[in-house]
């Protein structure tokens, strides 16, 4: 039985370099188009719904090479970029757009760090203002020395400095929540913007956007109400985010029958998925780094590759990935 498919990440695809913010991590605009001309000589792409009966039924079957393109965020790269490359193929997209962002018009605290970062070349100031920060709300809050979260999370990932996944690490997670929203919020207005609303209309999709991506034959999935790590809240709070961001797929028209959810940040845990599987959702996407395996994975945890684990070049011999699924 072919029960397996390559399911791709996306992020940011802008032309970067031409940009006001060059240092975002993202994929180029004419890398996409050549990774999109890389993908089409070794994989077949499938629509979310052929894996969507693949999980309801062990009969369905995918194809050997099959491939699922996936875009998170909701970014305005997603509708001015990637779709116009995507229809004009005839390739389909899944997207993950963050109801809070599109509706309230609010800056997601990760893309407001992403941005702070891209702002500040010297990322020791922006250290400083943590530093800072953190000593001055240390009783409050009972915090541990700046140092010593500094030593515990400034470990380099596969794509970030020390220094870069200390700022994301003690910004996204590691603080109090409220004391974390108000250091990002006062770095965001000192090295970005204060109009929170004009920035938030400029970098995310608008409903009519996504509306019409649908009618195009785009699948529009969930990415939780507030992009929280959904594996931190209570129970009352994970339900609470669910409601909220099925109420804006209901909004665009999305089918609720058969819906996806795609995790930030890849957080879930059973009660989550006991609360994803009481709405009736078919699919969860992680952050887990394989080829999706529908014999031996939970479809509400399949795993996913980066753009990145993939070749840019549309002449690019089989890669490691592609080898596991054409060979």
């Amino acid at each position: 039985m072919k029960r397996r498919v390559t399911i791709i990440m996306y992020h940011f695809v802008r032309d970067l370099e031409n940009s006001q913010y060059p240092e975002i991590k993202g994929l180029t605009l004419s890398n996409f188009k050549e990774q999109i001309a890389y993908i089409k000589n070794y994989y077949t792409p499938v629509k979310m719904e052929d894996l969507i009966e693949a999980v309801k039924s062990t009969d369905a079957e995918l194809p050997s090479n099959a491939v699922l393109l996936t875009f998170d965020d909701g970014y305005i790269d997603h509708f001015t970029n990637v779709f116009p490359v995507l229809d004009r193929y005839g390739i389909p997209g899944c997207f993950f757009p963050p109801a809070k962002a599109i509706t309230e018009y609010r800056v997601l605290d990760v893309n407001k760090i992403h941005f702070i970062l891209a702002s500040v070349e010297d990322k020791t100031r922006i250290i400083r203002s943590i530093f800072a920060d953190i000593e001055e709300n240390q009783s409050e809050y009972a915090l541990e020395r700046p140092e010593s979260y500094y030593e515990k999370l400034a470990l380099p990932s596969r794509y970030d400095t020390a220094e870069v996944m200390f700022i994301k690490k003690i910004l996204q997670k590691a603080l109090p929540e409220d004391l974390r929203a108000r250091m990002v919020d006062k770095l965001f207005a000192e090295f970005v913007t204060r109009d929170e609303a004009a920035f938030a209309k400029e970098l995310y999709m608008s409903v009519e956007q996504l509306e019409c991506m649908q009618r195009n034959g785009m699948h529009i999935g969930s990415h939780g109400y507030d992009h929280y790590w959904l594996d931190s809240l209570s129970k009352n709070e994970q339900e609470r985010e669910i409601r909220l961001s099925l109420e804006f797929l209901g909004r665009i028209g999305s089918n609720l029958d058969n819906w996806v959810m795609c995790y930030p940040y890849g957080a879930y845990n059973k009660s989550l998925h006991s609360i994803l599987r009481e709405n009736g959702c078919r699919i969860g996407l992680s952050t887990h780094v394989d080829v999706a395996d529908l014999e031996h994975e939970d479809p509400q945890a399949l795993s996913r590759l980066d753009t990145n684990d993939l070749p840019k070049r549309k002449d690019a011999k089989p890669n490691e990935w592609t080898r596991k699924v054409i060979f």
